[in-house]
């Protein structure tokens, strides 16, 4: 069928057709994690946002080159131009190399989204592999006169900038409120304008992570690295720019002003944002005590938290919202998207057990059905509609199973393709119940019921019906019927 497939573009504020700068290479950067630290739920959400757009890019037949760099060198505390590098103080809290911090929560990061079953991104370069690169495009910034070195440090020159470009078309903020926002920071003595911000800054006797560069010892601006990498990977500009929306205000609009200043081009043809996490309707933070990390969300072990949520079950519940829309955690949505996904799985559990009919006789148009999924994520990914139309399968699942509807084989196979497209590949779930465990469950019901059987052969029906009423105490349902007992998870 043929995709019109829709995006909202944070530049220009509006959905526009999606049309790759090349036909068949879609060149994707978001903006990784900071590993000096646990990666938090925000940083969860924006790349679980990003996989399925990644997954659905690859299901409509496109080459995508996925790059999600690590920010390990040169991220200070906030955007101020000074303090301590973030490495640097974890290293020395935990008397370990700095390398070692980076190495240990870069396994973390990668570890959860792991369980999160993510796709890995085609490329993951790092900030202190690509010094060279930042280097390079630094000296060209300087040459065409948007920087300046001030005792080793070097500064964008953004009033330069901005005579001859919207420094603030990403978020169309008014220059003057930027300035009267902007605190006295150290170090500003040295800037031209209060705007400007470190492409390189010069390092204190003390710094750890340290290169040489033409203007001295020093380590990147925390903007550069995310401008040299994707332009070493993507080119000089790309199709897809990606990250949390807290994101946009400055270092997004920092980095479209280093590469234009560099490039004398728009590094990206599209800017997506995923939105803020809230908790029971406040926003999200560790000062305010309802942030919590990923495995405290699988482990139920915050204060917040009334018992833990597997990673599938918090991952179906991200994608009940649109990945523009605030997504709110709170234990009632938790439980009701947990239930939700089990409902899912359980459905798709009965497929195999469903035996089909000669003729068809059910009340979905399955054809149209496929149609109207597809629709929704051609309309800006809208997961959420998404959800909404399987659970309309679902619903048809059971009432064959319950032998209400009949279908022939070839339904059924329409059936288990349409689950596959859009509840594994693209939806990127999986059956936890079931995973992993090459059939184990599946026989032990096999013996279970087995037993049971006997039980009814020999007119023991206390036993029969103790194991009946046990098994849906453990959420295990047993259905006789003339073709045997047949069990579904509910």
């Amino acid at each position: 069928m043929q995709h019109n497939l829709t995006i909202y573009n944070t530049l220009t504020r509006t959905k526009e057709k999606f049309e790759p700068i090349h036909p068949n290479l879609v060149g994707m950067y978001v903006c990784g994690p900071t590993v000096y630290s646990d990666v938090h739920l925000g940083n969860c959400r924006t790349f679980v946002s990003f996989d399925l757009i990644f997954r659905y890019l690859l299901h409509l037949g496109y080459k995508v080159r996925y790059v999600r760099n690590i920010t390990d060198a040169g991220h200070l505390e906030g955007d101020n131009d000074e303090g301590d590098d973030k490495f640097a103080k974890k290293a020395k809290l935990e008397q370990l190399e700095p390398m070692e911090i980076v190495q240990k929560y870069t396994l973390g990061f990668h570890e959860v989204l792991r369980l999160f079953n993510t796709l890995p991104p085609s490329i993951e370069p790092t900030a202190t592999g690509h010094i060279s690169e930042q280097i390079e495009m630094i000296k060209k910034i300087l040459d065409n006169g948007y920087a300046y070195e001030v005792n080793g440090t070097v500064y964008f020159d953004v009033d330069k900038y901005v005579k001859e470009h919207n420094y603030t078309i990403l978020t169309n903020r008014k220059l003057e409120d930027l300035l009267n926002n902007t605190r006295e920071l150290g170090g500003q003595d040295e800037k031209r304008g209060r705007l400007d911000f470190a492409l390189w800054i010069k390092a204190k006797p003390e710094h750890i992570m340290r290169w040489p560069s033409p203007w001295g010892i020093g380590f990147p601006g925390w903007h550069i690295e995310c401008s040299a990498m994707s332009r070493k990977y993507l080119g000089d500009q790309f199709d897809i720019h990606g990250g949390g929306m807290d994101l946009a205000a400055t270092h997004h609009t920092n980095e479209i002003a280093q590469s234009e200043a560099c490039n004398h081009v728009q590094p990206a043809k599209y800017w997506m944002h995923t939105n803020m996490l809230t908790v029971n309707g406040a926003r999200m933070s560790k000062s305010a005590g309802n942030g919590f990390l990923p495995y405290e969300l699988f482990t139920g072990s915050h204060p917040l938290l009334k018992r833990g949520y597997s990673p599938m079950a918090v991952r179906f519940f991200m994608l009940q919202a649109h990945y523009r829309s605030t997504l709110d955690f709170s234990n009632e949505a938790l439980d009701a998207a947990e239930k939700g996904y089990k409902r899912l799985m359980t459905a798709i559990g009965l497929l195999d057990k469903i035996v089909p009919a000669s003729q068809n006789k059910f009340d979905l148009d399955i054809q149209a059905l496929r149609q109207r999924c597809y629709a929704a994520m051609d309309d800006d990914f809208n997961s959420p509609v998404l959800i909404a139309e399987l659970f309309e399968l679902v619903r048809l699942i059971n009432s064959v199973y319950d032998g209400i509807q009949r279908i022939d084989e070839a339904t059924l196979m329409e059936i288990k393709e349409t689950i596959q497209y859009f509840i594994f590949d693209i939806l990127g779930l999986k059956d936890e119940q079931s995973d992993g465990d090459n059939g184990t469950t599946e026989k032990l019901m096999e013996l279970i019921i087995q037993i049971r059987n006997e039980a009814k052969k020999n007119k023991d029906f206390a036993t029969s019906d103790s194991i009946r009423n046990e098994l849906a105490t453990m959420g295990i349902q047993l259905k006789d019927s003339k073709d045997g007992t047949l069990w579904n998870k509910i």
